[in-house]
């Protein structure tokens, strides 16, 4: 069980990663210090889109519309954050008594 639990953390920590990657990325890009042009930079803002749009899509119809400001980032990490929380207060569970 234990390499359950850690198992479940590195795919935490790799979700986590890849949306502050992208938040990262989509700033470049905003503020033109990224080109979608260049084709290195296409392909990696499509695979980040791909997988975690179907995550963003969800939370976005459930926040209220912010005039521009896309918060499903925000709330998708800090529910990555909370199910940390969780599996670490539960990781008793996961090693055993």
């Amino acid at each position: 069980m234990q390499s359950l639990y850690q198992i479940l953390m590195l795919l935490l920590d790799i979700v986590w990663f890849f949306i502050i990657a992208h938040v990262i990325m989509s700033w470049l890009i905003n503020f033109q210090v990224l080109n979608l042009r260049q084709p290195i930079v296409a392909q990696i803002w499509d695979a980040l889109n791909r997988i975690l749009e179907p995550m963003y899509s969800r939370l976005r119809r459930i926040l209220p519309p912010m005039s521009g400001i896309d918060l499903a980032p925000l709330v998708a990490l800090i529910g990555v954050y909370i199910l940390r929380i969780v599996l670490s207060n539960n990781a008793g569970f996961f090693y055993g008594f």
